[in-house]
């Protein structure tokens, strides 16, 4: 079976490392917060103006006026902090965010990603993924393996405006996970049930397999 969106998350939160500063988009990304490891201590960082963001709170514990870069409502830590949005892109900008998951529309090969907007449709405005692809030290895209008509979103090239050019460090969907530290992609992991031929059948890309290819 694919994995579902909680399960996609819990498998980037395997990424998450001790002492780690990091910005989660908007999502599925937001789930990961769940499933940080009991042993690992992490810092979430919200383009908003927060830093030690905590769980999403209980409906008897929301503070509609504590929210997200993404207009979810969230809970605060002891030690979380405050400031202006301003002073959050300077984080970004400057590079002192460790780790950025974020969702996605389309992935090319050469770690091109498109998460922005369709082009003909309205949207809010960009964000700030395209800070965060050019500003975090390491990029994990998150998302699911096709689009709703079954077509492959992991591209030879994407067609979507793009957020950034060669800035995908690791990619994540329902069905597999591949690592763009290389010459080209390679799977590293098959979902539980997924074998090499749906892999290929579903991806338009091209990318190498691990000798060490992870099965579940």
């Amino acid at each position: 079976m694919p994995w579902s969106r909680e399960e996609i998350a819990q498998r980037a939160a395997q990424e998450l490392q001790d002492g780690f500063y990091v910005n989660l988009g908007i999502g599925i990304p937001t789930l990961v917060a769940n499933y940080i490891p009991d042993d690992v201590q992490v810092i979430l960082e919200s383009e908003n103006g927060m830093l030690g963001m905590g769980p999403f709170p209980y409906p008897d514990q929301v503070d509609p006026d504590l929210i997200n870069a993404g207009k979810q409502t969230i809970s605060e830590l002891p030690q979380t902090s405050y400031f202006s949005s301003a002073d959050s892109f300077g984080m970004i900008r400057g590079g002192h965010i460790n780790l950025a998951i974020l969702g996605a529309m389309q992935v090319a090969q050469n770690g091109d990603l498109a998460n922005w907007m369709i082009p003909g449709k309205m949207i809010k405005g960009m964000g700030g993924a395209m800070d965060l692809v050019a500003g975090v030290n390491k990029v994990v895209v998150i998302m699911d393996h096709t689009a709703k008509d079954g077509s492959p979103k992991f591209l030879k090239e994407c067609n979507l405006p793009l957020t950034g050019s060669d800035v995908t460090d690791l990619l994540i969907t329902n069905l597999a996970v591949f690592d763009f530290q290389g010459d080209q992609p390679t799977l590293i992991e098959l979902a539980p049930g997924v074998d090499l031929e749906e892999i290929k059948e579903k991806t338009e890309a091209e990318f190498i397999i691990s000798p060490d290819l992870k099965t579940n």
